[in-house]
């Protein structure tokens, strides 16, 4: 019985599943080479073809993907947030929408876009801020900060920053993403925040580190600038807490878990005096070599 269930062949629909779910799992900086292992393994551009589109699409928002616009200093975060219902994406920095090829990262037909009149003043004034705390921060990052005001006003800040160290093996990002949610007439807004660390390293094995934190606060609504001003302190303290925690617990496990793997004795059960070394067996051994 078992036997035949593995004779039984995969149907090119369920290839394709497969093949999405390596792609949209590809670690940081890693994306190019775990699509061509799995044209190398599909043998079957036709198959690839289908299962592309969508998953390279969800890839680029969920890692946060940062697209230079050809004449802006500014990065844009590739995100659901700046989304549109045609598939376009848009650049809050400029009022802009664009295309993007997303095997290609590269943005094209950008046209002006009509930003939303009743969120946008404190869209601006938020985006002030957080480019301050990113200069501040995160100096290889991006950011983008998107809203609407469908009921009440939403922002939502999109961060991301990596290093790719492909030369020494690994390679790392970090997003965190960040919603205000302004209620109509409300003097308290709600903030909703996600902070996610995601580290490949692949020197002699394959290990990977995702952590990930959710955070949840109030804000007291104010004019545009005293909420920028407020918010932009919370993200900060909430962000300096989270990796500062992560800091101390991979120290930590360097002392306890880490040292928990290893022999705390040699096979003699008795330490290794250093000064007597040659007084050992390996110690002659060495010393007649």
């Amino acid at each position: 019985m078992a036997s035949d269930s593995f004779d039984t062949p995969i149907s090119d629909e369920e290839k394709a599943n497969i093949a999405s779910n390596f792609i949209v799992h590809a670690p940081p900086g890693e994306f190019n080479e775990v699509l061509n292992d799995v044209r190398v393994l599909l043998q079957n551009d036709t198959i690839l073809k289908g299962a592309s589109a969508e998953s390279f699409a969800k890839y680029n928002m969920e890692q946060f993907l940062p697209v230079k616009l050809d004449d802006s200093d500014d990065l844009v975060v590739i995100s659901k947030h700046g989304q549109t219902e045609d598939g376009r994406f848009i650049d809050p920095f400029q009022g802009r929408s664009f295309k993007l090829d997303h095997l290609r990262k590269e943005a094209t037909e950008i046209q002006d876009y009509e930003m939303d009149s009743k969120a946008e003043p404190y869209r601006k004034a938020i985006q002030d801020a957080v480019r301050g705390y990113i200069k501040s921060y995160y100096p290889h990052g991006a950011f983008t900060v998107y809203a609407n005001s469908d009921s009440d006003i939403t922002i939502a800040i999109c961060i991301e920053d990596h290093q790719y160290q492909p030369k020494n093996y690994w390679n790392g990002r970090w997003k965190s993403e960040w919603i205000l949610t302004i209620p109509v007439g409300g003097n308290t807004g709600t903030v909703n925040g996600s902070m996610k660390v995601q580290v490949h390293y692949y020197e002699d094995g394959n290990v990977q580190l995702v952590t990930s934190k959710e955070h949840t606060d109030e804000l007291p609504i104010t004019n545009e600038r005293g909420v920028a001003d407020k918010l932009i302190k919370l993200i900060g303290n909430i962000e300096a807490e989270y990796q500062t925690s992560i800091s101390e617990n991979y120290n930590n496990m360097s002392d306890t878990t880490f040292k928990a793997l290893r022999r705390q004795l040699p096979i003699t059960r008795a330490k290794i005096d250093w000064n007597q070394i040659l007084s050992y067996k390996i110690g002659k051994e060495l010393k007649n070599a």
